[in-house]
């Protein structure tokens, strides 16, 4: 008696059409009992599982149509390009311009994550640092970490009840106050000019920044007349002036 074979194609098909199915679906669909079975046959076709949903809807690489975060989503049931919940939290929280409070890493995940992120601490896969009676959850790199807490306290210094409409969000407030952190004193003004000519508001990006008006302007003078020399931090004549040795007679 020949053995029964099984066909990944059948799967293929059946997923292309549904776009995701649990694991009773696929192992109705191939007339077996036998998990390993289905999991070997998706193997052979490139899968993913969901890490919402406790990882019981599978999908395929091809069908997956990740965001810029790697997530995708379809009828409730959320995909990674990262694999686990606890792998796509450490993620996020390591590439997070400003870290994660628990609620904002929940917004933008659609599942409880208090748990994966206290097996991340207990892992030393991330950290956590107590910011305004709340953890916050950093990258467990130093110089990383550092930069995030940077940018945090940042957001949280400025008012947020002089935000406008057009106001940036939090998390592209974050980005801009930890980029800004690594440039030197001519790229930091350049840079503030420029995110100011996108915002129109020298004072919004001054504020951000901590510098003054007149600097973030300069910046965007300074871009507008393409007057920018690629070799100077500052201008001809600018810092501190040099100091002459007396000799004693």
């Amino acid at each position: 008696m020949r053995p029964t074979v099984y066909s990944a194609d059948l799967l293929r098909q059946f997923l292309r059409k549904n776009r995701i199915a649990s694991l009773p679906q696929l192992k109705q669909l191939l007339g077996t009992e036998a998990d390993i079975t289905v999991f070997r046959k998706l193997k052979e076709l490139s899968y993913r599982a969901s890490y919402s949903h406790r990882g019981s809807f599978y999908t395929l690489d091809e069908i997956s149509s990740f965001d810029e975060r790697g997530l995708w989503s379809f009828d409730s049931v959320r995909f990674s390009r990262y694999g686990t919940l606890v792998a796509t939290a450490e993620v996020c929280v390591t590439q997070a311009p400003a870290g994660y409070f628990v609620s904002e890493l929940e917004e933008i995940l659609q599942v409880p994550v208090q748990e994966p992120l206290l097996q991340l601490v207990g892992q030393d896969r991330v950290t956590r640092q107590t910011v305004s009676g709340l953890f916050l959850y950093c990258a467990s790199n130093p110089g990383t970490r550092q930069l995030q807490l940077r940018a945090r306290k940042a957001l949280l210094l400025e008012p947020s009840a002089t935000a406008s409409a057009d106001a940036p969000s939090d998390e592209l407030r974050a980005a801009i106050v930890l980029f800004a952190c690594v440039l030197d004193e001519r790229q930091r003004r350049l840079y503030a000019g420029l995110e100011s000519l996108q915002l129109g508001s020298d004072r919004q990006i001054a504020d951000l920044l901590h510098l003054d008006p007149h600097t973030v302007a300069k910046g965007r003078r300074q871009l507008l007349a393409q007057d920018v020399e690629a070799d100077r931090v500052r201008g001809v004549g600018g810092g501190r002036k040099p100091v002459e040795k007396k000799r004693l007679r």
